[in-house]
């Protein structure tokens, strides 16, 4: 004997047959890696011989290539040609290969906005954006000339545009683009905030990058908080700094963060003043941040011989110590998992 299935049941059946094409999708994860000033020029230039232009990423290469985009500030021309700036106390020039090298550790952009990107002229900063351009290598910050200089770099990732600006706010003023001359961005609102609201039309995430503060101090500076905030208000969603070659604060504005900066990460200096720094690692579900870590890293190179370690238990937790109290005026909270300081977005 048969039985029917009643209509009701039919009903039900079929309907859980239904795909559920209409359904939302979760939204994509995106992975951003920040790090601080990279200069592997002067010193460093007889261990880079010795052991390969890979060498100084061994340590850090694992986060870089993790991540879907990496950006570190280059505060070195790369080139062979050019002479130092005349009157400048410290002028770098890296060899093109270690392009090759950067490329090779995961990095996608590097910013060039800053206070030695002009060292050896003209020339060898037009002759560095050929030789990044031949690796593969994404830049923002200097250009051929102002509105060249001002243009964001831009990676699609996961079907996602990101745009990636860059300004500095450190002497010399030389070192500037003109209408028609080379040089870099002056972080000055009258153009980073019209360059952001820009980028955000078509972009899903902007994220910008200062080269300002002053030299080993670590505390910011009154235009950095005004400059960083403006930042995030025209539509910036994230903000990092370097130049003070030491960990400033990282605030949490309008459920943005901005790391006032982020010390020193492959530094060619023997320093006793830079001795520890750190990673940033944030990740993006859609437009919104929702998580961001600290990595710390040793970067002192009577230890580490030019190539950034990171740090773990005590000498971790010693990092995470000082980014809370350099950060307690904005109510910052950095809690532990393991050896990383996971920063409360809201």
């Amino acid at each position: 004997m048969k039985f029917k299935t009643p209509v009701y049941l039919t009903l039900i059946l079929h309907l859980i047959a239904i795909p559920l094409g209409d359904a939302a999708e979760p939204e994509t994860e995106i992975r951003v890696v920040c790090v601080g000033d990279i200069m592997l020029a002067g010193s460093a230039e007889p261990v880079i011989d010795r052991k390969g232009v890979d060498y100084p990423f061994e340590g850090t290469r694992h986060i870089l290539q993790a991540a879907d985009i990496a950006i570190g500030n280059l505060e070195m021309p790369i080139a062979t040609v050019g002479e130092p700036a005349p009157e400048k106390e410290y002028t770098f020039r890296g060899h093109p290969r270690l392009a090759a090298g950067i490329a090779n550790a995961g990095f996608d952009v590097l910013t060039l906005a800053n206070n030695h990107t002009g060292d050896y002229g003209d020339a060898a900063l037009l002759e560095m954006l050929e030789i990044l351009g031949a690796n593969k290598l994404k830049y923002c910050g200097a250009g051929a000339a102002l509105d060249m200089a001002r243009k964001p770099a831009t990676v699609q990732v996961k079907g996602k545009r990101v745009a990636v600006l860059a300004y500095a706010n450190t002497f010399p003023f030389e070192f500037f683009a003109g209408e028609d001359d080379p040089g870099t961005v002056r972080g000055m609102p009258e153009f980073f905030v019209p360059d952001i609201k820009a980028a955000k039309r078509w972009a899903e995430l902007v994220i910008v990058s200062f080269h300002w503060g002053g030299e080993l101090v670590t505390e910011p500076r009154d235009y950095q908080e005004a400059f960083g905030r403006r930042a995030i208000d025209a539509g910036a969603d994230l903000v990092f700094g370097h130049h003070p070659h030491v960990l400033q604060g990282i605030e949490v504005y309008n459920g943005k963060l901005i790391a006032y900066s982020l010390g020193n990460f492959a530094f060619a200096s023997y320093s006793e003043n830079a001795k520890t720094s750190a990673i940033l690692q944030v990740t993006f579900r859609g437009q919104s941040m929702v998580r961001a870590e600290l990595i710390p890293i040793n970067v002192f190179n009577l230890e580490v011989a030019f190539q950034p370690k990171v740090l773990k238990g005590e000498a971790a937790e010693s990092v995470f110590d000082e980014v809370r109290a350099l950060s307690e005026k904005w109510g910052t909270q950095i809690t532990t998992e393991g050896n990383v300081g996971v920063i409360q977005i809201r």
